[in-house]
């Protein structure tokens, strides 16, 4: 079952796709209202404040969303736009520097050092065969062709 608020979400950003953020906007702070807790309406909202050029509506915005998810990535790399647009260089690198920690973190936790999700990125893993018992392990090639003594001088 879907949640009440989806259908009120799928037309807020259809509404943002179209440049309608007047709309978006109204949509998104409708479910905010019910659902203060919503992260993705929440990190809609900045955006679309953002492309509407209220550059201080989208950094509140996106602090608020920070509050929700302090490590998502997203949310950093969003205030780091905001920030760079309202003219606040110091504040964005802050901003991009957490964005790229937690690009970093995400990668560290998934298997392999791969971006969480995407088998493809990856690292190949070894093939290993059990070792048996009683396994004679195989000759040292390097060991091969030594004179009788088994010295090289």
């Amino acid at each position: 079952m879907t949640p009440a608020w989806q259908e009120q979400y799928d037309e807020a950003m259809f509404a943002f796709s179209t440049a309608d953020y007047v709309t978006a906007i109204v949509g998104f702070r409708a479910i905010l209202a019910a659902e203060p807790g919503q992260f993705d309406a929440q990190l809609a909202l900045g955006m679309a404040y953002y492309r509407q050029g209220d550059y201080a509506a989208a950094i509140v915005e996106g602090h608020k969303a920070e509050r929700l998810r302090p490590q998502e990535q997203l949310v950093h790399t969003n205030l780091s736009l905001f920030y760079m647009k309202s003219g606040d260089k110091q504040t964005a690198e802050h901003h991009g520097l957490q964005a790229r920690i937690a690009s970093w973190k995400g990668n560290m936790d998934a298997p392999g050092g791969a971006p969480a999700g995407d088998p493809e990125l990856e690292l190949a893993k070894p093939k290993l065969e059990p070792v048996k018992v009683g396994q004679k392990f195989p000759d040292m090639p390097w060991k091969k062709n030594l004179p009788a003594g088994g010295s090289v001088h």
